[in-house]
Parts: structure tokens; sequence; C-alpha cells
């Protein structure tokens, strides 16, 4: 008798909106159960108890990187971190084989990869849940913390008219394949250089997803529940000079802010560029949410590792 598959967490158009509904609730559940708690203390199930997750970082890392250590120590198990430049991988051993070694050796795997490409084969070659920590097509563990906090702060988010505004990246892929799944409205603003990726407005229309683009950040924002953004130039990107030029239109500043819903929310996944996507009016506000995001990277982090264990 074969093993039964392991629960990748790759992207969330693949993720069924109810299982995604399961993740958001769990994570909700376990943050107000331990309020108050000292951040090293276990959940008081531990469902990650003996199990151990493997890390692999090929880009630089603050949130996911401390998120999911102390996600995993919160879980009740333990981490193994490497940059993939300490690793064979990062002297030509085939990711396929690294999956497979791997698998004999931890109970999981995030990887926060350069390609999506990476993330796919490692997954199709482990036997053990593999988790995308961002990639060029898909930050789904930010989306889920993004989320969790705008429900927080204003209840479920089904109905409720989301703004990104700025580069189409991969956070807003993300939030592309999140709008079908829990029925939110996603308008997005972006230059047509940085459009946001056509196969995910595509899938998303397919499954009656309510998503509008346009060039005019005004349109997009106006009677928005919550303003999104991020920095103009990730990691990677080498054509600095031509984005900031295209983007600068974009920048998320008090003006804007205020044709959006009167009690709309801000948020930035971070490290954001203070003056360029976002000025320090917004970023430092009142409709700013972005430090109890930042710190719901934790929470979500422990109910996609629940999900991805069986546990939930």
């Amino acid at each position: 008798m074969s093993a039964p598959s392991p629960r990748h967490f790759l992207d969330l158009w693949k993720l069924e909106g109810s299982e995604l509904r399961k993740i958001l609730e769990d994570a909700k559940a376990r943050k107000a159960a331990r309020a108050g708690w000292p951040k090293g203390k276990p959940d008081a199930d531990r469902p990650a108890d003996g199990r151990t997750l493997a890390m692999i970082f090929q880009k630089n890392s603050t949130r996911t990187r401390f998120s999911f250590d102390a996600a995993m120590r919160q879980l009740g198990g333990d981490v193994i971190i490497s940059n993939a430049v300490d690793m064979q991988l990062g002297r030509g051993e085939p990711i396929e084989d690294t999956a497979r070694v791997l698998s004999r050796m931890v109970d999981a795997i995030m990887i926060r990869a350069n390609s999506h490409e990476d993330v796919e084969r490692l997954a199709m070659w482990s036997s053990v849940p593999v988790i995308n920590g961002l990639s060029d097509r898909g930050h789904p563990c930010q989306i889920v913390a993004d989320l969790m906090t705008f429900e927080e702060h204003r209840g479920p988010v089904t109905g409720k008219t989301l703004a990104w505004v700025g580069d189409g990246n991969n956070v807003c892929s993300s939030f592309i394949h999140a709008a079908p799944k829990l029925g939110f409205r996603l308008n997005i603003a972006s230059p047509a250089v940085f459009h946001p990726d056509m196969m995910d407005l595509a899938r998303a229309a397919e499954q009656q997803g309510l998503i509008t683009t346009g060039h005019d950040p005004y349109d997009a924002v106006r009677g928005a529940d919550c303003v999104i953004t991020d920095t103009w130039v990730s990691m990677g990107d080498t054509d600095h000079d031509e984005r900031v030029e295209a983007l600068e239109p974009f920048q998320v500043d008090g003006r804007l802010m205020a044709v959006a819903n009167q009690e709309a929310l801000f948020m930035h996944c971070l490290p954001a560029h203070r003056g360029e996507e976002v000025t320090d009016e917004v970023m430092d506000g009142p409709q700013s949410v972005i430090w109890d995001e930042a710190e719901n990277r934790i929470h979500a982090q422990k109910s996609i590792l629940a999900w991805c264990f069986g546990a939930i």
C-alpha cells in the first residue's frame, strides 16, 4: 500500500476555499489562545511535536525566516535553516536529489525560491510537505497573514473590496489566487509594463473572481476597504530606474488613501522603501496595520504547517 501524497502548500489557487478558510480560522484561534504567553512557549496541542522543518533560502529574508522558525517552535517542533549557497544546491546538485535526501531527514520543507519551477520540482520529488515561502510567481503565506489581519480589524473579507496599487508582482498574484476562494473584490492599479500575470487573471475569471485591472490608482482605491502596496524594486530586479519611473504615479500617500473607504486599512508586506511606494504619513498613520500584519506571519505560518501535517 503506497503512502498518501504529502499536503503541499504551493499556491492559493490550488487550495479549496473551504481549506483556506480552515487555515485562517485556526490561525485566529491559535493567536487568541496564547495571548499574554511568552513567545517561546509551545501551544497546548503541540501538533508538530517530534517534527522537524527544513528551511531553504535562495533569497534574503527577515519575516519569513523568523516567523517560520518561531511558528515551528510554538507548534512544538524544531527547525534546520540553510541558505542554498551553503548546500550542495549551490554547487549544482539537482533539486530533485535534494528533495529525496531531505525527505529522509525532516518532516517538511519550506523554500524561499528564486524560481517557482524550483518549488514545483522540489514538491514533485519530496515525500514530505513542501511550503512555498516565496517564489517569483506567488507568496501564499503572506496573503494568509494579510487576510487574517484584515479580518481581525474589519470582519469577514467576503464581499469587501481590496485595492492593490503598484507592481503586479508575486504578492499581487497570490491576492488574485485568493479572491475567488473567499469572495472578495480585488481592484488592481498598475502601469501597463508591470501588469499582473494574465494567466492568473484568466484563471480567476474562470472561478468567477471579482477582479478589475487598470492604470489609475484613484479608480482602484475609490471606496476600497483596504489599500495594499509593495516595494517597486524587488530582489533580483535589474531595471531599477525603469521601475521607479513607471511606478512613481502609484505611490500610496494621504491623498490616495482619502478616496478609499473612511475606515480603510493600509497594508504592506515589508520591507518598505519609505518615500517611494508609500509615504511615512501612511506607513505610520492610524489606518496602517503593517505591524499586526508582520506579527501575523507567525500565526499564519503555524496554521499552514498544521494543515500540512494534517492537524486541521
